[in-house]
Formats: C-alpha cells, structure tokens, sequence
C-alpha cells in the first residue's frame, strides 16, 4: 500500500487528520447559537444556513483558483482565512457573524476542493483511488473521535474554546502542509481555448452522467443527518439509538474503505459506482415495510457500504478523467455536488417527511436506484466502443492470417 500511495499523500493524510479531529464546530454550531449566543430558532437557523451556502460554494470555486494559481498555494491560503476567522468568531458581535460564518465555511470549502485537486496532482492514475482512500480514511478516523471530546470541551470548558481550538487546528494543518507537503511548481497555461470546461465536460459525457447522479444521491444520502434521526425517534427510538447508527457508519469505513479500494483497484469504475449508488438505495428501501432497530441497523449498513464504494471511485473518476489544465474545475464540481446535500437535504426531506411521511423512504430507495442504473449504463456505454474495437482488431487480425471470421 505504501509503495502504491505517494509519500506526500501520507503526510497529507496526517494533516487532514488532525485538521478533521477538531472539525467539530460545524456539529455544535447551532447549539451555540441558541445556547450562549441565546438566538431565537429562526436566526440561529438562517445564520446556519448561509454556512452551509458557503461550504457549498467554497467546493465549487476552489478548484477554479487551483487551476490558476496552483492547488497547495490556495489549499494554503484558504486554510490560514479560515483558522483566523474561526478563532475570532467568538469576539464577534452577532450581526458580524452573519458575514463571519460563510465566510469561514466557505474557506473550509474551499481547502476541501484544493485537498482532492492537490491528491489528484500528487498522484498518477491507476493509484489514485488508494490515494482517495487514504484521505478519507483520516478524515473520517478524525470525525470519529472528534465529536466526542468536541462535548466534552464544550460542557468542561467553553464552547467558545470549539472555534478556537477548530481555527488553530487549521491553521496547524496550513503550516504542515506548507512544511511537509511539495509543491509542483506553478500551474500550467493553457492552449488558447483550451482551458475552457464546459467542451471538455461535453466530450465525457460519462462524467456529466455521473455527476448529475452524485447531485441526486447527496441529496438522499444525507438524510441520514436531517430526517433519519426524527424519524427514528417517531418510532421510539432515542438519540442514543442513533448515535450508535452513526458509529456503524463510521466503524464500517474506517475498517473497510481502504481494503475494498485496493480489493476493487481494477475493477471497471463505473460498475462499482453504479453498484454503491444501488446499495444506498437498497439500504432506504430497508425502512419501507416498517422501522425497528433491526431495519434501521440493516439501512445503515447498507448505506454505508454503498458509500465505501462510490465515494472514493468516483472522486478517483473524475480525476483520471480530467485534462491537466482543468482538472482543479473538474474537482471543484464532484466536490461541490457532493457536498449539496448539506443545503437541499433537510429543506427536501422535510417537506416530504412533513406532508407525505409515507413517501420518503420509497422516493429516496427510488432517486438512488435511478442514479445507480444510469452510471451503470454510463459504464456500459463506455466499455462497448472499447470491446467493439477490440473484436475488430481481432477479426482484421483473423482474416490477414486466412483465418475464417
């Protein structure tokens, strides 16, 4: 595994590390603004809202500033905006967070989409699906345990010490990365025109099924975060119940992701795409007949496995499938669609849970088997022109050598 995953990914995994141990703000941020900030629900929310808007738009855009300036040099930049502006929120009067909090989410944004560029460039296709899997394997051992002590400094200490101790694990990981990781150089320039996205989207149709896909399937995916846990506690089941569902989560991959990508390192992309898409669609369809604690186990599981096997590939896809000059673009929009259900999942699943309840878990099993049946068919597209070329070459081959086709 070492000699398939570049040095430089290794210690960009330690820092992503450490960095995600003490991520925890974005959990606790809505209990601090209604408990020592004491916002109303309405304000606390809105202010949590324009957070999320700019998650959303730091991954769509950071990759844009990587392709022009170079991904480490804006992985950098931004992590240092978003230290110190964590670290200042609780100095701020309220009416400053309202710029304050985008502000710091969309910095965080765009570290993440400037972290995958970055992989992307460290590391030469065939491996980068390893590479994927590492990162999200410390990012998610980071989560794991962050939350946790993130309570506990919360209700021993602060809640004002969360943002501080968030900021400067930011900017920790901004210093380790400019100390420990290389730079490439500056970024290439671009042909005339060739530096446009949309032609090279057009010319992989794969990719833009694909995405259209991963749109669908975040904004299914992350109910487990919105509805999943009202509807759990409709059943009887209490946030205990749902706290040890998030921890099959977490356990799952951390366990299992970087064993099945190396498992799955030659396998066709697509299929084992299409086939988490369809997992995740199975595990939703698993609360159809009725919740109880072995139904919701069963989802979560499957949930999971189909999240172990889509999420990485697919982050690895698109990258193998992005020219050089474009591909921190290419980057910024899987980024950006896979973190839109930050913004669309609760507002969708909630309309739904609130006036159809019935509706939800059949439109969420359905929305994702469509997702997984059109990368499914995406692949297949793609794997016929590579099989009819082949059986060609072969008949020409046969017919030289007087052979009968």
């Amino acid at each position: 595994m070492a000699g398939m995953v570049p040095k430089a990914v290794w210690l960009l995994a330690a820092g992503v590390f450490v960095n995600a141990l003490v991520s925890f703000t974005f959990v606790y941020v809505f209990l601090y603004l209604t408990g020592p900030r004491g916002l109303p629900v309405t304000e606390a929310g809105l202010i949590s809202g324009l957070g999320g808007l700019g998650v959303v738009a730091g991954n769509f855009t950071g990759g844009w500033f990587g392709d022009r300036f170079g991904h480490r040099r804006v992985l950098l930049v931004a992590a240092v905006c978003a230290g110190l502006v964590l670290m200042a929120l609780p100095l701020l009067p309220v009416a400053a967070l309202y710029l304050a909090l985008p502000l710091a989410e969309y910095a965080t944004g765009v570290v993440r989409a400037a972290n995958s560029a970055l992989v992307a460039v460290l590391v030469p296709e065939g491996s980068r699906r390893q590479a994927f899997a590492v990162i999200r394997a410390a990012s998610n051992g980071g989560f794991t345990i962050g939350p946790p002590l993130g309570a506990l400094v919360a209700t021993a200490v602060s809640y004002d010490w969360l943002f501080v101790a968030d900021g400067f694990g930011t900017l920790v990981f901004a210093c380790w990365t400019a100390r420990m990781v290389p730079a490439r150089g500056a970024p290439r320039r671009a042909a005339a025109g060739a530096g446009r996205l949309w032609p090279e989207l057009r010319s992989r149709p794969s990719v833009l099924v694909l995405l259209g896909a991963i749109l669908v399937v975040d904004l299914v995916y992350r109910q487990q975060y919105t509805t999943f846990p009202v509807h759990l506690a409709e059943h009887g089941m209490d946030a205990r119940v749902y706290g040890w569902m998030i921890a099959i989560n977490g356990g799952l991959i951390l366990c299992l992701e970087i064993p099945v990508a190396l498992k799955l390192k030659d396998r066709p992309p697509l299929r084992i795409v299409g086939c988490g898409l369809l997992l995740v669609g199975l595990g939703y369809a698993a609360l159809i007949p009725g919740t109880v604690l072995a139904s919701a186990i069963v989802m979560m599981a499957l949930l999971t496995l189909g999240e172990i096997l889509y999420k990485t590939t697919a982050t690895a896809y698109v990258a193998d499938q992005a020219p050089e000059h474009v591909q921190g673009r290419f980057q910024s929009l899987y980024a950006g669609v896979s973190v839109s259900g930050t913004v669309l999942a609760a507002p969708v699943g909630g309309a739904v849970l609130g006036s159809a309840p019935g509706l939800l878990w059949p439109l969420c099993a359905g929305a994702a088997v469509v997702a997984g049946a059109a990368v499914l068919w995406a692949g297949r597209s793609r794997e016929l022109p590579s099989a009819l070329r082949v059986t060609g070459g072969e008949q020409v081959s046969r017919v030289r050598q007087g052979e009968a086709v």
